[in-house]
């Protein structure tokens, strides 16, 4: 187990929203042990706290909210904050949605990391999984299984497209994440794109901001970042998606053709089956645990 951190320093930050096309002002300051990760719409006066109750929407991205007040597209940010092991902070935020930057957690985790963290005095609370839970849903699949560390399995299928099929595979701490999934971008085809706007999503998404696909191949004019970033950017936002449990993980997460609202049932599925995961709040607790299950070798003597 680690103990909690928080930023040492206050980050600022300007953008749009990758759907709403509104320019956004963010700052993101420290907090106290126990905060969590909250939302705080200045506009509105309104505090959002980052949890699975708090979830009103995944339609293309994930939408936190609380008394009709709402926060977009939180998951590449939450996702770099759980990666850097960055458990406390409020979040200042003037509109309704976290600006897209580039599309990607590159520019979060650059952010973050000059910000610099405080290490705090409690235990980062740990979610270890203990018996399997899963989802299928439309050809789709979702799982969460028992395993000593954080690990991701991830495949794609977009068969008669350029991107085809991909799969990806990694354990997860913040040295992977910001080398193998942090510069992943998200992405659309193009021939979605006049739908999404007629119905009010991706009014701020350019070349800028998200890797654009058509029949042939990337419209961007600059490469991609990693030849399978796809399915390396699906790996970021189930990240992202996760990290509302607001626990260190340790589990296997599998997933086939997931996105958000399948995340977001996992998790809740997770959470109504007690017998499934159990809640570590001490390391001896920890190694206990990770002993019973056959992760670690009993000590002798």
């Amino acid at each position: 187990m680690r103990k909690q951190r928080t930023i040492k320093e206050i980050v600022k930050v300007s953008g749009i929203g990758v759907h709403t096309g509104k320019k956004v002002d963010v700052i993101i300051e420290p907090a106290p042990d126990d905060t969590g990760i909250v939302f705080y719409r200045t506009d509105k006066n309104v505090l959002i706290p980052v949890n699975q109750n708090n979830v009103v929407d995944t339609t293309l991205s994930t939408t936190i909210g609380l008394n009709g007040v709402y926060v977009k597209t939180v998951e590449h940010l939450l996702a770099s904050l759980y990666a850097l092991n960055i458990d406390n902070c409020i979040i200042r935020i003037d509109n309704e949605e976290v600006p897209i930057l580039d599309g990607s957690s590159a520019p979060w985790v650059y952010l973050l990391k000059n910000a610099s963290y405080v290490e705090q005095k409690h235990y980062k609370k740990v979610l270890i999984i203990t018996k399997p839970v899963k989802i299928k849903e439309n050809g789709k699949f979702v799982a969460l299984v028992p395993c000593r560390k954080f690990k991701i399995s991830y495949a794609i299928s977009f068969e008669g497209t350029f991107i085809n099929k991909q799969k990806y595979e990694l354990e997860v701490n913040e040295q992977s994440f910001i080398k193998e999934i942090s510069k992943a971008r998200t992405f659309c085809f193009l021939r979605d794109i006049e739908y999404m706007q007629q119905n009010n999503l991706a009014l701020g998404g350019s070349l800028d901001n998200a890797v654009v696909v058509d029949d042939y191949g990337v419209i961007n004019e600059d490469p991609l970042r990693y030849e399978n970033e796809f399915v390396r950017h699906k790996i970021l936002d189930a990240i992202g998606d996760l990290s509302i449990l607001n626990y260190d993980l340790k589990a296997h997460y599998i997933a086939y053709k997931s996105g958000h609202n399948l995340n977001y049932k996992l998790v809740s599925s997770l959470l109504k089956d007690k017998k499934s995961y159990v809640i570590i709040g001490s390391p001896k607790q920890e190694v206990q645990v990770l002993e019973d299950l056959g992760f670690l070798k009993p000590a002798i003597g």
